[in-house]
């Protein structure tokens, strides 16, 4: 009786007294961030993903990531956005390792006539000159940058999804799309 009033005064306490619990090993308290946080990360992952089998994986070892550097969190109360950064990271790792990569030594089919080798040279170092500004980005950018661009959030989600206000979400994505513009000016 007395371990269900306790479990459910833990199901109601705010972000930083459960996180700041499991910080301290308190393995309940870390289960009511799972259950708090999993249908939340869910939905970005299958967002990043489109919809991929690798959505509950990714959340899985973002939780298991996150018990084990809980020393890295700063502010318990933030628990939520640094949370989403790990399963944002994992996610963006996941795409990166699921793009097909071609072997020119075993490559059969000739290459399509309307793309001279040329094009898929600079179409290839495009996308790659791409992933490289993206990691010049500061993390905040970074993530407002790819949940607008490659997930088409709005500018209220992408606020939501990483728990700041609109304003800051508008202001991150402009300092992004300004430098990723200068960075890719050579590939208009």
């Amino acid at each position: 009786m007395v371990g269900e009033r306790f479990r459910s005064a833990l199901e109601q306490a705010d972000d930083r007294i459960v996180a700041g619990r499991a910080m301290d090993g308190d393995v309940g308290a870390f289960a009511v961030l799972v259950r708090r946080y999993t249908p939340m990360m869910r939905a970005y992952t299958q967002r990043m993903l489109n919809a991929s089998a690798d959505v509950d994986d990714i959340v899985q070892e973002t939780f298991v990531t996150a018990w084990q550097r809980f020393s890295e969190l700063d502010d318990p109360a933030r628990v939520k956005s640094w949370l989403m950064r790990i399963v944002s990271r994992k996610a963006i790792d996941r795409i990166r390792a699921l793009r097909p990569t071609v072997d020119v030594d075993e490559m059969e089919q000739a290459a399509p006539t309307r793309d001279s080798p040329a094009r898929v040279a600079e179409a290839r170092a495009g996308i790659a000159a791409l992933g490289a500004a993206l990691q010049e980005l500061p993390a905040a950018q970074r993530e407002c940058w790819v949940l607008r661009e490659m997930g088409g959030y709005s500018y209220d989600e992408i606020a939501e999804e990483l728990d700041i206000s609109v304003s800051t979400a508008r202001g991150l994505l402009a300092r992004a799309r300004k430098f990723m513009i200068v960075r890719m000016e050579a590939w208009r």
